[in-house]
């Protein structure tokens, strides 16, 4: 009788010698409610969280799934802090968004130290999948690299050889600038300087100005919400544009277009890993979040619906919530979604996928609400990405 048991069980499928710790799956939004990432990420990324869930049917392996959302504020301490609570005492198996960079290196070291998961959206620093690189760590959206590569290659290449960056003063906007420098340089263009105002700095009159007197022709702005869209506001009633200047947001998301306008916006190219309107699948999924927020999703919104699907779908192949076991079972399949195109999960945890560099529309061109880009080309992701940092202890030598 034991023989026949166990020869059952060997042949059972996954859900029948299922494992969960503590027979549900919690997953923990960690963002910005009510600071300058609120709209980009916040309650966006929560309704993104639960839509998944929600499509996946509200159950895992038998056992419900649920999601609960804190605020960390920007501050890498309340952050790390909240992680920390969430994976000790409320059992959250998995913590998902995570602006900005700073945070998102606190709460991973959290995370590591925890053995729990992680998977970040709109943390961009290279350096989370490079030397700071966790197996308990995935990074989904973008990094600093990719769109580097996808918006300052493609301005060289049109002749916007000389640049000048205004670079957000923490650890996203250095690796920003960085990377982009690099790009430029190896293109065969000049970085003639660089000024860097805090986030969220109230008056980036003196920033502008010093990137304007540098007659560089290309002013690079190596920053996020809200310093991005407030640079190029203060440049245009500077007549930095009229002056010959031009400007390359090296992150901008659709919300600071709609924030800005496209009378302001008009000709800004930049990399983005999703456009809601750029076929049937991404303008399904991006209407019926357009009817829980009343706004198109930004990537990193769209991403967290992708990561928290890609997850629950492990962890049924799998039979087990296991931190190791789950991210071993997402890297075994391509990751292809209304959000990923051509996507994998590498083995230094960074989710390669095709990016689009994009215009923003004169506003005549703009047939209908938040119809802003026009998409110019398709980066691979081997190419925006490029490969895997050697820095990563989680890289085969």
């Amino acid at each position: 009788m034991l023989a026949a048991f166990a020869g059952a069980m060997s042949a059972a499928p996954p859900a029948a010698r299922a494992q969960l710790s503590d027979d549900v799956v919690k997953i923990g939004v960690l963002t910005d409610m009510n600071g300058p990432a609120s709209t980009p990420t916040g309650q966006g990324s929560v309704t993104a969280a639960q839509m998944a869930v929600d499509d996946f049917g509200g159950k895992v392996l038998g056992k419900p799934v649920t999601v609960i959302s804190g605020d960390h504020q920007l501050k890498a301490d309340i952050g790390a802090g909240i992680a920390r609570r969430w994976y000790d005492t409320e059992q959250i198996d998995l913590i998902v968004d995570v602006p900005v960079s700073a945070v998102g290196l606190a709460v991973q070291n959290v995370a590591t130290e925890k053995k729990k998961l992680l998977i970040v959206h709109s943390t961009g620093t290279a350096d989370f999948h490079g030397k700071f690189c966790s197996p308990y760590a995935m990074q989904w959206v973008f990094d600093t690299r990719a769109l580097a590569v996808g918006t300052a290659q493609a301005v060289v290449k049109r002749g916007g050889d000389s640049w000048f960056f205004i670079t957000d003063d923490y650890a996203f906007g250095h690796s920003l600038e960085r990377d982009a420098s690099a790009v430029v340089v190896a293109n065969g263009g000049k970085v003639l300087g660089s000024v860097r105002p805090p986030l969220a700095t109230p008056d980036l009159s003196s920033f502008v100005l010093q990137a304007q007197a540098s007659k560089a022709k290309i002013i690079g702005i190596a920053a996020g919400p809200p310093n991005n869209m407030n640079e190029i506001k203060t440049a245009a009633e500077f007549g930095v544009l009229k002056g010959g200047q031009q400007m390359a947001a090296l992150l901008a998301l659709i919300t600071d277009i709609h924030s800005l306008g496209l009378p302001a916006a008009q000709g800004l190219l930049l990399t983005t890993s999703f456009y809601w309107d750029m076929d049937d699948k991404t303008r399904e999924w991006s209407k019926r979040f357009f009817a829980k927020m009343n706004r198109m999703p930004t990537m990193w919104q769209a991403g967290v619906y992708s990561s928290v699907m890609s997850y629950l779908n492990a962890i049924k192949e799998s039979g087990t919530d296991e931190p190791l076991k789950v991210a071993a079972k997402m890297r075994e399949k391509p990751i292809e979604d209304f959000f990923s195109r051509n996507g994998k999960l590498r083995e230094d945890n960074l989710m390669v996928h095709d990016l689009w560099l994009v215009e923003v529309k004169k506003p005549e061109e703009s047939k209908y609400p938040w119809d802003y880009y026009k998409i110019l080309a398709k980066i691979s992701g081997d190419e925006a990405f490029g490969p895997p940092d050697p820095a990563c202890s989680l890289v085969k030598k």
